[in-house]
């Protein structure tokens, strides 16, 4: 505990693992705490053809370990296990890892944002493979298929929106009839020629074959009567939720709890900076996260040359 780090980067993906490039080669000897599940939410993701410079396209897993082993190769020091707690109450700030307490000046949080999924039977083994929760990473994949989104805010009628430019069909399914969407949006997808609106109902179960998914059993919570829909996509859309439990409230975010930069990317907490998707409530993007994670690690680095 006597070792005082200059920077600890909490979390992995796109945004952690560029931020830990950039402070390994600016020599302020990172140490990453990865998680269990390093590599954030492109290890869901079967196949990534819009991050630049992979004109064939690469795995998400792929991809996160070409980063991590980047990273690593400038000196980023990478431990998978996750943080349990942080008291930023003063300086040196203490990092609780496992019962292990580390020190250090600076923090960047990378921790992401866990997309809700729906847990329906069937779901797990189809994720990636038939069920995404991004529709402008996968859409692609899906041309001149049948697809459905399930949700009822902006987000899921956006996607279906977006969706049209691939699929042949897009059902959105609602479990209710009233939508937290604007009236814009709403409207936009009710009017589209590929987009049939499905109230009250909801997926009971995921149905499948050896090639992927094939469909799902649709249910009406009102009586229970159930249907079945043929598609080969599905893409959730009913919301995420940024991880910053860890931060026991030390650190300021907004009613959805995503953290709020307050200057440049550093946090309500001096010395404290966040990056990706923890932060980004609009693009959700592996490039837009990287790009956060540079800035982040280039504001820690003028911040520590600012505090000597």
């Amino acid at each position: 505990m006597s070792t005082v780090h200059n920077v600890i980067i909490i979390g992995s993906g796109p945004a952690g693992y560029t931020a830990g490039l950039y402070s390994a080669r600016a020599m302020l000897e990172p140490l990453m705490f990865a998680g269990y599940m390093s590599g954030g939410q492109l290890m869901l993701t079967s196949d990534i053809e819009n991050f630049p410079g992979y004109p064939k396209g690469i795995g998400g897993p792929e991809m996160m370990m070409e980063l991590r082993e980047q990273a690593e190769r400038f000196g980023l020091e990478v431990r998978d296990q996750n943080v349990e707690s942080v008291d930023l109450s003063q300086r040196p700030y203490k990092v609780i890892v496992e019962g292990e307490t580390f020190l250090t000046h600076a923090i960047i949080v990378s921790t992401g944002a866990e997309s809700i999924w729906l847990n329906a039977p069937g779901e797990d083994e189809q994720k990636g493979r038939g069920i995404s929760t991004c529709a402008t990473c996968d859409g692609a994949f899906f041309k001149n298929e049948e697809v459905m989104v399930i949700g009822g805010g902006d987000s899921a009628c956006e996607e279906a929106t977006f969706l049209t430019r691939f699929a042949s069909k897009v059902t959105l399914v609602h479990r209710r009839d009233v939508f937290r969407a604007s009236t814009i949006m709403i409207e936009r997808a009710s009017k589209h020629e590929k987009i049939e609106i499905k109230t009250f109902r909801q997926v009971k179960e995921w149905l499948s074959d050896e090639k992927g998914l094939t469909g799902a059993v649709l249910e009406d919570p009102r009586d229970g009567t159930t249907e079945n829909i043929n598609v080969t996509g599905a893409f959730i859309a009913i919301g995420h939720k940024p991880i910053t439990g860890f931060l026991g409230g030390q650190v300021e975010v907004d009613k959805e709890g995503y953290i709020i930069h307050k200057k440049h990317t550093m946090t309500s907490v001096e010395g404290v900076f966040a990056a990706g998707d923890v932060v980004d409530t609009r693009y959700k993007q592996a490039i837009t996260a990287a790009g956060m994670g540079c800035q982040a690690a280039i504001d820690v680095e003028k911040w520590l040359e600012d505090q000597h």
